[in-house]
Formats: structure tokens, sequence, C-alpha cells
């Protein structure tokens, strides 16, 4: 077992390839499971379809859909509902995303500071991060008000166009927002900062004070109020916020509702090993 162990050490390869891998990436891609990922990709964008829709979505045939349907439903990642046939993303999908959240203890640090905040605003706190160009929900607690906001944990939303989206984009340089940023911004109300300019703007206030807000931006009659949650090295890694409806999240009540939200980021950064910083929203 020794010589065994003395061999590991010495033997440089990297763990996660093959002894004579090189980078050539389509090469290395196995066609079948690129396409079975992009149609579990599209299921989940539409939360359900018919292999009809399915195939229209993805553009392949609807033959090839269904035998990936079948597989994939063999291992619970799919699901069938025979009443209507349509298609489902599954448990074992679910199971299988878990993995994701259990890696990093942002979720389960998270937990308390964001019930903390439900508690003293009355309105339903959200944990989200950035993936792929996106801010990718991966936490929330729900308000016991009967009008409430509902972001479940796997949603995603455009970075300029939500309140943690812009806190995470005003910690970038302008050189990756650029590169992560579309061209034209897609407008969703009247409200959305679809101008480049009217965004940088922006985004040097949410910089300057500490704190967002989406103001009817994404969904009219919705607003957003969101803070950077730091990690020990000072780098933004999430977006903490609260969303509500605009009767409630009423800009009289802004600097008030952001004071604790940014009290919760701060506290959740300090959870993640982060330096205590000053305290407190300012205002422009």
């Amino acid at each position: 077992m020794k010589e065994i162990s003395d061999m590991s050490k010495n033997d440089p390869r990297p763990r996660g390839r093959p002894r004579a891998f090189t980078d050539r990436t389509e090469q290395n891609t196995i066609k079948t499971l690129d396409r079975a990922m992009h149609v579990l990709s599209t299921l989940s964008r539409l939360e359900d379809a018919t292999l009809t829709a399915l195939a229209e979505a993805t553009g392949d045939p609807a033959a090839s859909v269904y035998r990936v349907l079948i597989t994939l439903q063999a291992h619970d990642i799919v699901e069938l509902e025979p009443s209507d046939q349509t298609w489902h993303v599954g448990s074992g999908a679910f199971q299988i995303g878990s993995a994701f959240l259990r890696r990093t203890s942002l979720i389960d640090r998270a937990r308390r500071p964001m019930r903390d905040l439900m508690e003293a605003t009355g309105e339903t706190a959200n944990l989200g991060i950035h993936r792929d160009g996106e801010v990718l929900f991966v936490g929330q607690i729900e308000t016991r008000a009967p009008i409430r906001a509902f972001f479940p944990p796997g949603t995603r939303a455009d970075l300029h166009a939500s309140g943690i989206g812009k806190v995470l984009l005003a910690a970038m340089t302008e050189a990756r927002r650029s590169a992560l940023l579309p061209d034209p911004l897609p407008a969703y109300t009247d409200h959305t900062l679809s101008d480049a300019c009217a965004l940088a703007d922006d985004l040097g206030r949410i910089a300057a004070r500490g704190y967002a807000v989406d103001d009817e931006e994404r969904n009219a009659g919705m607003r957003c109020i969101a803070a950077p949650v730091r990690n020990l090295h000072g780098e933004v890694v999430a977006g903490l916020s609260i969303s509500g409806p605009a009767s409630r999240v009423t800009p009289d009540r802004t600097e008030t509702l952001a004071r604790a939200v940014v009290a919760a980021a701060a506290d959740l950064s300090e959870r993640l090993g982060a330096r205590p910083r000053a305290s407190g929203a300012r205002g422009d």
C-alpha cells in the first residue's frame, strides 16, 4: 500500500482526466450525451412539454428526442404524465442537482440571515449567484403575506433586470460586464434599463451606496432591493434580496428596507469569513 501511495504522490497527472488527455473539445464531446443534455435543459426551461413541443424547441427529430427521454426516464431524470402525455424534470435530476447545493456552505449559512431578513421586512428573501451570464436563484424564504414574490431555487433571471443581478454587475469590471451583457439589452417593462448608458449610471450608484433597487424592471408591480454578499477575500460571490409587490415595497420605504437588506448581506458575508464592513446603507 505504501508503494502505491508513493507512486500516487509522484504522479503529476491531474486526477480529473485520463493520462493521455489533450484538450480537443470537439473530439472528446459525446454527441449523444450532448444532445441529451440539450433536451434536459430545454425541458427544464419549459417546465413541462409534449414530445412534439420539445422536439420543436430543441430542433431535433421527435424520434431522437423520444429515445433521449426514455433513457433519462430509466434513471428518474425525467417523468411522463400519462394523463396529458407531457414530460417533466424528475426526482433524479433534483437529487443530482442537490449535490451542487451541498458543495458550498453558502446555502446553509444563508438560511439564518435570510429568515431574519424575511421576519424583519415582511417580504420574501432571496439568494442568487452568477451563472453563465444570468442570475441563478439558489435559496428563498417566503413571506407569510398572501401576495408574495416567488423565485424557486433553479430560477434564472437576466443580470440587468434584477436587483441581485445588478449588485453582481456593479462588482464586475467594465470589460467583464461588456462580455456578459447582450446587445441590445432586452426590455421587459417600461422600467427596464435597456439603455447601456442608463444601466452603467445605475451600476455606479449601486457601487457607491451598497445596494440595488429593481423598480418593476423585470415584472410590473414587483420591486426588489438587493445587496452584495462577499467571501473571505472580499469578493462578491452572491446577492441577497427582498422582493414584494410595489404596493408594499414603496419608494418611501426604500431606505429602511435597504438598511435591513445590507445588514443581512453583511451578516452572511461575515459567516463566510469576510471582514466586517461599515454597516448601514447610504442614500444617494
